[in-house]
Parts: structure tokens; sequence; C-alpha cells
């Protein structure tokens, strides 16, 4: 589902090169859940934006679901990551002036869907993410996780089958928290989505399939996680 082979992403400051991620090497069945760990400028939140078509490799190849994506016309590649990647950020990212359910739907108005379908898919969504009864609620109207609720909803709801998530407890209370990273679970075994979540919170982390290590742009471990 997901491959990466000798992936290295350099930056030259002045005149030395830093490398954000350094020789990585990284194979994701599909329907597996990865936790990736480290500390700040570790080269984490570089490896997902590798992942999800949003950055470029120095050098190595990114395949996702067979296809080596740097190596597809730009076009080409935003519609491909477009059907098959869901993001998930750390700030909500919603609009502040539409609906839960509007800035669900808004990402199916650059997709091939039937405008006639959006809302209803959107609505869909925001039941599998246990906010029916929110979707006429503004953002300020939400709490925190429910905002974030939102944001997991606008990311499955073309059904993709790839979601990455860049620290999304990240501004959540812990117990907030905990419960967006069970939801990612369910969703990833019931949908047998292939998920790669970044973190810095160990007790999230064991509840990963198998949890990796990155520290100066390297990544290590891949010990299952789950007994």
């Amino acid at each position: 589902m997901i491959a990466l082979r000798d992936v290295t992403k350099t930056y030259q400051v002045g005149n030395i090169r830093l490398a954000a991620l350094n020789d990585v090497n990284l194979e994701i069945p599909e329907g597996e859940f990865v936790v990736v760990m480290g500390p700040s400028g570790s080269g984490k939140s570089t490896l997902l934006f590798a992942v999800g078509g949003l950055l470029a490799p120095t050098k190595g190849d990114v395949l996702v679901r067979g296809k080596d994506i740097y190596r597809l016309y730009r076009k080409e590649r935003a519609k491909f990551i477009r059907d098959n990647v869901g993001f998930i950020f750390q700030s909500f990212e919603l609009l502040p002036y539409l609906t839960a359910l509007e800035n669900v739907a808004v990402v199916l108005y650059l997709s091939d869907i039937p405008l006639s379908e959006h809302y209803t898919m959107a609505e869909e969504a925001l039941e599998r993410v246990g906010l029916s009864g929110r979707a006429l609620h503004k953002p300020s109207q939400l709490s925190g996780g429910e905002q974030q609720r939102v944001a997991v909803a606008r990311a499955i709801v073309k059904k993709p089958p790839i979601l990455l998530a860049d620290e999304p407890t990240g501004n959540l209370d812990q117990k907030t928290g905990d419960e967006i990273v069970k939801l990612l679970l369910e969703l990833s075994r019931k949908e047998r989505l292939t998920t790669i979540l970044v973190t810095h919170d160990l007790g999230k982390a064991k509840l990963a399939d198998r949890r990796f290590l990155m520290i100066d742009g390297r990544l290590m471990g891949g010990e299952k996680a789950i007994e």
C-alpha cells in the first residue's frame, strides 16, 4: 500500500546541508495502523508530507498504492492524492462561517462527484464520527473534540484508503485526545484504512499495530505495539 525506498530530504541553510529525512525505508500494508513518534524537528511531519504527495524527496522513491507518486505529472499526482489520501492536522482548519456539514462537504467541490451527492456524503461522514446531531453547528458552537471530529469526517468523506494524521490531538486535552485516537483506530479497523499517525504521546502509540521512532531524520523501530 505504502512504500518508501531510500527516501532522503535535505535542505540547504547557508553552507550547511540539513537532512530532514535520511535514507528512510518503510513498508505499510493495507489496513495497518502505524504510529511515528519522535521529538520536534526529527522529521515526522516531513515523512507524512512526503507520503501525502506534498513534499518531494531529494532522492528516493515514494510508492502509494503501487504508484511512484513523484514520477507522476503534478496535476496527475494532485488528483491521485485527492482521491486516495485523507489528511488530519493538529489545527482543525475549519472555516468559521460554515456549518459542520458544509465544512465536510467543501472538499467534494474539487472532485468528480456530482453536486447532488455532496451533502448526503457529508452527512454520512459526520454520522461515522458520531456527530450527526451537530451537522448544522458552526465551529464556534462546537468543543475542540467535536471540531476535530468534523476534521476527521472531512478527511474520510470521500472514503480514501489512506489516512494521514499529523499530531491530531495536539490542541486537545488528554481525555479528548484519547477519544480521537480511538476513533481513528476504530475507523481504521472497520474500514481497513491504512493509517499513519504522528504523535508525541507514548500512550496513544501503544494502540497502533506498529510504532516507529524518528530521530534526526532516521526511522527506527517498527515493532508490534499490540500483542
